[in-house]
């Protein structure tokens, strides 16, 4: 499908990676790792043919199409959710425009026996059966199906894309990407802004996708669901492996330990000939054997051990002063947004040092209760702030404040005091910022560079109670484990918005669940939360939020009529099944006619009337069948 031979990529004389080779076929699902900065992005970047390379060679099978879903995403404005998903089908969009051009003549035009006409109603028969073969009566069914899968809710449709944030904007163009049925998939960081439920729609779509799947991700979990091989690049080489990521680090560890040992044996070896070779030396007799041993020695291929880039961010988040034992009061919190009520009479009572989690779907209302504690939008209710309470916070999208024309020490400097701006330099090398890396513009940083710079600035004020809303968007793996070594560490209290499970294991004593507007306390950390919803991992818990709560509600007498209409439902889908599938058999008998006899077919009485008749009856069809579909998903 895609062959990559010596490919190397360097900048200002320093190589990102070098001679790299590896292939991608069909039903490869690669989890593609590294640290930040790594080249990970750039690599995806070269595959979809957006970036130049220095040296090498990338050979791909012809006609072969590439989907890649980017970190930054441009709409053209005015287009509503709907409409910019359609522009994944541009071949039946531009079917769909012929067609109506030409619906347009037959119904303008009345010379009915001319030869013109004629080839129109011939031309309309091969456009229709194109639109056809393109999936023209399907898409917009799919498009719907995949949007909701995603997260959107149908009254989102008609939304214009500019109205949505940028978390939601890329599902638009992930959704794009996942409607085109493209031969490669290169996606950069797609679980970003996505809560889990997504997540989980997500994983399942990857694992049945027939093409090939290259994914930039730092979440473990995701990575372990959904991918077959590692390719992890690594102080400019790569290593792959047919394992997913967990599997993978057992694997390579086992690889280097056995060159660890094999080097230690070729060392004693060659310490041993060494001895012989200055003992031979010595006597004339033996000098003819001194050579010898040296000509082996020479020609002993040494055994090298593959580099560890062990480099990682120090991080430790001091609290400022002790403050008093309640640091927030909220009473009654509400906030709309529009006509949409996100939170309705909220109270939380936040003692000093407490550890607390906020989770729950998108939309729910954790980063807008973590923004009103932070005094950044207007509410409704009493919101009080303890004694000497200072609140360092750090938002979900905290990397797109940073100032891309500025340098990353720039950015330091004018972040600081003067107690602390002496300082800058050793915080910035605590994040992996060293040398002339503090000269970088900010704009050429990658994410997980951004958000950790964005890490080093919060540390230049003081705190006490730290907020913090989807922090480990963008970092890798290794800087994932520092940051929660360093939550786990801190001695003020913490507020922590998250749908990663991994991350929250161990970091937390209390948990808020964020649905319908209010917040309900479990008393323990994310394990406990889980085992008190008898389930056995968040995406459960969100995923089954809704049908727990609609079945509880139900009586015997009302669900007894949901179980017989369901029933009722279930037959007429069926029905429509059958109508459907006899239906496609007749229109595929006459397609195979026109192909093997098309002059003898047309001139059948009323032939394309008839044919028209069945097409438009096998869309009302599809219709029905979709709306019976959904009745039944939802009385399930």
């Amino acid at each position: 499908m895609i062959n990559i031979h010596n490919l190397s990529v360097s900048f200002q004389g320093d190589y990102l990676f070098e001679k790299i080779t590896f292939q991608l076929k069909p039903g490869d699902r690669v989890g593609l790792v590294g640290k930040n900065g790594a080249g990970k992005s750039t690599l995806l970047k070269i595959i979809a043919g957006e970036q130049e390379y220095d040296t090498g060679q990338i050979a791909t099978d012809k006609e072969i199409s590439i989907g890649f879903l980017k970190q930054d995403i441009d709409f053209q404005k005015g287009r509503n959710v709907l409409e910019e998903s359609y522009e994944a089908f541009t071949e039946i969009k531009r079917l769909e425009k012929q067609l109506a051009e030409i619906n347009t003549q037959l119904a303008e035009r009345t010379d009915y026996e001319s030869d013109s006409y004629h080839q129109l109603m011939v031309d309309l028969n091969d456009v229709q059966h194109q639109y056809e073969i393109h999936g023209g009566y399907n898409y917009q069914g799919e498009t719907e199906r995949i949007l909701q899968g995603l997260g959107f809710q149908r009254e989102d449709f008609t939304k214009l894309t500019e109205t949505f944030s940028g978390g939601w904007r890329m599902r638009i163009e992930l959704a794009k990407l996942l409607l085109q049925n493209n031969d490669i998939l290169l996606l950069d960081e797609p679980t970003n802004h996505l809560d889990i439920e997504s997540i989980l729609w997500l994983e399942e779509f990857l694992k049945n996708y027939q093409g090939a799947v290259v994914i930039v991700s730092h979440d473990k979990m995701f990575l372990d669901n959904v991918t077959n091989r590692t390719i992890e690049i690594s102080l400019g080489k790569i290593y792959d492996f047919n394992k997913p990521y967990t599997q993978y680090l057992v694997l390579r560890n086992e690889l280097r330990e056995q060159q660890l040992a094999s080097q230690k044996n070729q060392q004693k070896q060659i310490e041993q000939t060494e001895k012989l070779i200055d003992k031979f030396r010595a006597k004339a007799s033996k000098a003819t054997m001194a050579q010898s041993l040296i000509k082996k020695l020479d020609k002993i291929d040494r055994i090298e051990v593959d580099e560890d880039d062990n480099s990682v961010m120090t991080l430790r988040f001091p609290v400022s002063v002790t403050p008093g034992k309640v640091v927030i009061d909220a009473e009654k919190i509400t906030k709309s947004y529009g006509d949409k009520d996100v939170l309705n009479g909220v109270d939380l009572l936040v003692d000093r040092d407490s550890k607390i989690a906020f989770v729950g779907q998108n939309g729910q209302g954790k980063s807008t209760l973590a923004k009103i504690i932070v005094k950044e939008i207007e509410y409704g209710g009493k919101l009080t702030l303890g004694h000497n309470v200072q609140i360092g916070y750090f938002a979900q999208n905290q990397a797109d404040y940073l100032d891309g024309t500025k340098t990353v020490l720039d950015t330091m400097i004018d972040a600081a005091n003067e107690k602390n701006r002496s300082k800058v330099r050793d915080i910035l090398g605590s994040f992996l910022f060293r040398g002339e890396e503090v000269e970088k513009y900010v704009r050429v940083l990658s994410g997980g560079e951004r958000n950790r710079l964005a890490l080093a600035k919060l540390l230049l004020q003081p705190f006490n109670v730290l907020v913090m809303d989807e922090p480990t968007n963008h970092l890798d793996i290794k800087s994932k484990n520092v940051l929660k070594d360093a939550l786990k560490s801190f001695e003020g209290t913490l507020l922590l918005v998250s749908h990663d499970r991994d991350f929250l294991q161990g970091l937390t004593n209390k948990v808020y669940e964020f649905k319908d507007r209010h917040i309900k306390e479990y008393l323990g950390d994310i394990d406990y939360f889980l085992e008190q919803r008898n389930l056995q991992n968040l995406r459960e818990a969100e995923k089954r939020t809704v049908v727990s709560e609609v079945k509880e509600k139900r009586s015997a007498g009302e669900e007894y009529e949901i179980q017989k209409k369901l029933k009722s439902v279930k037959n007429k889908l069926s029905n429509v099944e059958s109508s459907i599938a006899s239906l496609e058999k007749e229109i595929a008998t006459i397609d195979t006619e026109l192909l093997i006899n098309y002059e003898e077919t047309i001139a059948k009485p009323h032939f394309f009337d008839k044919y028209q008749e069945k097409k438009k009856k096998l869309k009302k069809l599809m219709e029905e069948w979709e709306i019976l579909q959904e009745t039944v998903e939802s009385l399930s």
